[in-house]
């Protein structure tokens, strides 16, 4: 592969080497048949969710067109960097042109960044609903639940906006070989001859909002609830309570505690292949599990799949 990975010598780069596992062929290999058969269990997965919540009226309900948004982003989510990833995984020559790099980036991130902010949105729709029931439907109008979610996306788009035109501006010296599998944006950074500090300001910023305060306000909110919980008198009415956070919860513990696994543990050069491969995972692995447990944990979405399946099938 060395002689694919050419010396750029001006700051001029019109592509990308996407090095990823290029120096294991055969891993490759593997990774494409489990990364196809997962993006194909997540479309399918995720697709049902969005289907019932539209089709079955009996879901028209704001946990529901919150789980649809969720179940639709982690297909925008999924489909902005695996169907590259599955080429590059066959490919000898694993290139993304510049602007396919910055317009990758900037999706990868936005949708990324959409789920932080859109798990602590259904933490608030389930405090309302716990904490205030009669007042739920008031609260948690139609035209609030579209805010929330436009909210979600607008905010992080623009923000993967600015930081993608930041990061793709600046000069870019050496070599044009990212060491990763997609144009994930510290990789980028690192092809950059000049000080990256404003870049990574900007990031810090972005990670604060993203990160912290959307955890922040998911704890706060679940402290509530379990405190109403504890303080019901009827068991069923805990039961309920608990059957109806247990989904979401499960979602926002895989998803922030991989994040922070990432971040938190401690690198080191030989961990380096280690680290790509859980990338990898938990950027396939986490948008597949959300349906699977949203399906398991809930008899409304079982109950919803049921009918839409008979509707199919066994209609006259």
């Amino acid at each position: 592969q060395e002689n694919e990975m050419e010396i750029v010598n001006d700051t001029i780069i019109i592509e990308f080497f996407l090095k990823g596992f290029s120096n294991y062929p055969r891993l490759e290999s593997l990774l494409f048949v489990l990364c196809l058969v997962m993006y194909l269990v997540t479309l399918v997965g995720n697709g049902i969710i969005v289907a019932i919540s539209v089709l079955d009226s009996h879901l028209h309900t704001p946990m529901y067109f919150f789980l649809s948004n969720l179940s639709f982003l982690d297909i925008c989510y999924t489909s902005t960097f695996i169907p590259l990833m599955l080429v590059n995984f066959l490919s000898k020559r694993k290139t993304i042109s510049f602007i396919g790099c910055a317009v990758q980036m900037c999706l990868s991130l936005s949708t990324g960044s959409t789920e932080c902010i859109l798990l602590a949105m259904m933490a608030y729709d389930r405090y309302v609903a716990i904490c205030y029931p009669l007042r739920y439907p008031i609260i948690m109008s139609k035209r609030v639940c579209l805010g929330m979610a436009a909210f979600s996306w607008i905010l992080s788009l623009m923000k993967s906006i600015m930081e993608t035109v930041i990061a793709m501006q600046m000069p870019f010296c050496g070599h044009n070989v990212v060491s990763h599998f997609t144009c994930e944006i510290l990789a980028i950074l690192k092809l950059i001859c000049v000080d990256t500090s404003l870049n990574e300001i900007i990031m810090l910023v972005g990670s604060i909002i993203l990160l912290p305060i959307p955890v922040m306000l998911i704890f706060v909110s679940y402290i509530f609830i379990l405190s109403t919980i504890l303080s019901m008198n009827s068991t069923e009415g805990r039961h309920k309570a608990i059957s109806t956070c247990s989904a979401h919860l499960t979602v926002v513990i895989i998803f922030y505690g991989t994040i922070i696994f990432m971040y938190m543990k401690p690198k080191s050069k030989e961990a380096q292949i280690s680290d790509e491969l859980f990338t990898v995972l938990y950027a396939v692995v986490t948008p597949m599990l959300n349906p699977i447990i949203y399906s398991l944990r809930n008899k409304e979405v079982k109950e919803a799949v049921k009918k839409l399946l008979k509707k199919k099938y066994f209609s006259t």
